[in-house]
Parts: C-alpha cells; sequence; structure tokens
C-alpha cells in the first residue's frame, strides 16, 4: 500500500482546512453558542459497550468503540435475511403475494411455544412474503425468519450459509450467520461496524423496501403488533431498522435518520437496558447531526494528486473524484481544528489503465478521530510504455522508491 506524500499531502491537508473553515463559517449560526461549547471536542457518553456512527452518503465514521468486535447481533441479524429476501423479489424470484407454510419446526423453535418473539402464525397455516416481512420488522417474529429462510432455502442452515456468504460478497469480512433469527448460537457473531455496513447497503440500494422499516403497527389476524424500534418518533428523521437482546451481548439496536438530506446510521450493543439502548441511540444520533456536516474539497474533474506508475507512457496518473467531486464529512466545531488527508493506493500502479478506472483512496482523518475514505479515478488513459523504457522504470523505482 502505497500513500502520496510531499507536496500533495500538504496541498490535501491545506484544501480540507479550507473547507472545514467554509464549514464552520456555513454551520456556525444554526449551532447555539451554549451548545457549542458544551459539544466542542466531546463526544456523546454512552453506557453501551460497543457503538459505531456513520454518514450513510459517504461512509465517514464519525464515531466508534469497539466497533470491531465480534458479538451476539441477536434479532439485528434479521436485517441480513431480509436483504437476501429483498434481493430475491427484485430479481422476480419471490413475489410479495407467495405462500409459505409454517412448518413445526418453525412453529416450535420460533413461534409460540418458543416464547421467544413470534408473529404466532397458525401451525401449517400459510402466510404471505408480505405479512411474514412485515411480522419480522415490526415484531421481530422469530417463526417469520425460520419460515421465509425453510420456504426459500429448503433448510434454516442452509439459508444461513447463504448469507455468510453474501455477506462475505458485500465485504463484511467477519459476520458469520448460524441461524435466521439472531437466537443464540455461539458461531453467530457480528460486529457493529459491519452491521451498520449491512443497514447502509440496504438503505442505499434497496430503497423500495427499506421504506417498510418505517411501520409502526402491523395487525396479523387478531395480533396487533407495535414496532419495537424505540427511535421511531422520538428522534426526527428516524426510519429504521432493527432492535435485538440476547443476555450475552445485551440490548442492541441498529438505527438510521434522515435530516436536513444526510442521513446517519448508527449501531449499538452492550446495553444493560431498554432505556440506557433508547437514550444511547437518541444520544448518538442527535450528537452527529448537530456536529458534524458535508464539505466538498474538490469539484468533478479537478485534480487531487498522483499516483506512481510503472512502465508506462507516462511516470505518474493524476486522480479525480467521481462524478460529484470529493466531498467528506467534517466536524463543524472541532476542539483542535487538524485535519489530515493522504491518497492510499497499492504502488506502482501498472498500466494498462482506463481513464474512469478506481486506483486509489482519499482517506481524510480529523482531530475526532473521524475518517472519510473517498474513492479516486484515474483522469486519463494509460497504455504500457516500450520495452527499453520499462527497464529504466524498474531499475529507478527499486533505487529509489520514489513517488511523486
Amino acid at each position: 500500500m502505497r500513500t502520496v506524500s510531499g507536496r500533495w499531502a500538504a496541498r490535501l491537508a491545506a484544501r480540507c482546512m479550507l473547507a472545514l473553515a467554509v464549514a464552520l463559517g456555513q454551520t456556525a449560526a444554526s449551532v447555539p453558542r451554549a451548545a457549542a461549547q458544551q459539544e466542542r471536542g466531546g463526544e456523546p457518553v454512552l453506557k453501551s459497550t460497543r457503538a459505531i456512527l456513520i454518514d450513510a452518503d459517504t461512509g465517514a465514521v464519525l464515531y466508534q468503540r469497539s466497533a470491531d468486535e465480534l458479538v451476539a447481533p441477536a434479532s439485528m441479524s434479521k436485517i441480513m435475511l431480509l436483504l437476501m429476501v429483498f434481493m430475491a423479489l427484485r430479481s422476480g424470484e419471490l413475489k410479495l403475494d407467495a405462500e409459505f407454510l409454517m412448518s413445526l419446526n418453525a412453529w416450535r423453535t420460533g413461534g409460540a411455544p418458543s416464547r421467544t418473539s413470534s408473529m404466532f402464525v397458525p401451525l401449517g397455516k400459510t402466510a404471505t412474503v408480505d405479512e411474514l416481512i412485515k411480522g419480522i420488522i415490526v415484531q421481530s417474529g422469530n417463526d417469520a425468519a425460520i419460515c421465509i429462510a425453510e420456504n426459500m432455502k429448503g433448510s434454516e442452515a442452509v439459508f444461513a450459509e447463504w448469507m455468510t456468504q453474501e455477506a462475505r460478497r458485500l465485504g463484511l469480512k467477519k459476520s458469520v450467520f448460524k441461524n435466521a433469527t439472531g437466537l443464540h448460537h455461539p458461531e453467530h457473531l457480528m460486529t457493529m461496524r459491519e452491521t451498520a455496513m449491512l443497514a447502509r447497503h440496504i438503505i442505499k440500494e434497496f430503497p423500495e423496501y427499506y421504506q417498510m422499516f418505517a411501520q409502526r403497527e402491523f395487525q396479523y389476524r387478531r395480533h396487533k403488533f407495535v414496532n419495537r424500534n424505540p427511535l421511531l418518533g422520538v428522534v426526527p428523521g428516524v426510519d429504521g431498522l432493527k432492535t435485538g437482546y440476547l443476555e450475552a451481548s445485551g440490548y442492541s439496536l441498529v438505527a438510521s435518520a434522515k435530516q436536513d438530506n444526510r442521513r446517519l446510521v448508527i449501531a449499538i450493543s452492550g446495553a444493560e437496558s431498554q432505556a440506557d439502548r433508547r437514550d444511547d441511540g437518541k444520544r448518538l444520533l442527535e450528537w452527529g447531526f448537530k456536529n458534524y456536516s458535508e464539505a466538498k474539497l474538490f469539484e468533478a474533474g479537478e485534480i487531487v494528486g498522483h499516483a506512481r506508475i510503472w512502465g508506462g507512457q507516462r511516470m505518474y496518473m493524476p486522480l479525480v473524484g467521481g462524478n460529484g467531486g470529493v466531498s467528506v464529512v467534517l466536524p463543524r466545531v472541532p476542539a483542535n481544528p487538524k485535519v489530515t488527508a493522504r491518497i492510499h493506493y497499492t504502488g506502482p500502479l501498472k498500466p494498462p489503465l482506463k481513464k474512469g478506472q478506481q486506483v486509489a483512496v482519499l482517506r481524510v482523518t480529523t482531530s475526532t478521530d473521524a475518517t472519510s475514505d473517498v474513492p479516486l479515478y484515474a483522469a486519463e488513459d494509460v497504455g504500457p510504455a516500450g520495452f527499453m523504457w520499462r527497464g529504466l522504470d524498474s531499475l529507478l523505482y527499486l533505487a529509489t522508491r520514489w513517488i511523486p
């Protein structure tokens, strides 16, 4: 992994400081002085032992505590099951009005006899996929989750393996699923970082189904269920996702809210009570919206930096952001307005390189350890050089390890 340093790093840091100054100037009027002084440099005081807060649009990590610790996610892992359902619905493999049979195993393990959260589908009866989804989102029905798994893949175990495989494809490197419900299994584990990443993926890629998480109530047969998300109607803009509880990991929550065209995602675990879970979730979201804002560093097409090329028609590649330029999330009122920026890439780059090909990442880190990773792309095509130049370039690179 190579890092751009020297004048380009200094230029990036200067650009970040300028953007920070602009952001402060634009937002100062909206942050009361007393509140700004109270929050300056501080972090939210949480009782949960594991937590993460990310910006949904950029993926920037605004707060984290033991976010990479593997822990039993409880019913929060049902959002992985729901992702599999959403994928099948979009592909046409599944229909919302399809009827799924409630088996003896699903009824006994997750239904009324289990004394766990249940949708109470009668044994041997059917429910539509639409009803089962709502039973999972609103009531966290374990019987509904097992019913879906069995009807889609033949068994819950096979479905859980499919969940783990999809998690790896999405870049969730640690999460392992052993059932469809989140009921206790020693190897059924997730991290708060990957839980938030999964929620962000659902929000961005399946907006037509994500809106179902905001449903407040669900009537099924003679049962009326109320959404268990404690932040719905409490924090403005909250519209998902899922709670969880196991004695081993405490009370947990993955949630998202949108305010003023900005969306944040949180995942917390290890709260000792439902009240602590609610208060921590509320405090973390409110802190994120109050203390951070998006700032544009580079316009579309503007050169961000350069990366070294080996054996190419030129020695270094100009790097640009995406079609919308380069935007990062910065603190509104930092205690120490220090911002560092580095371009990371696996180098030297080797031709051929195509314009628009992602070749690097810009990582911006603030004094509060908030990080934003922004993909950078090749600004032009670069083909391979001739044999003689490749040989000279190899000698130059081996002798100096020089990166402009």
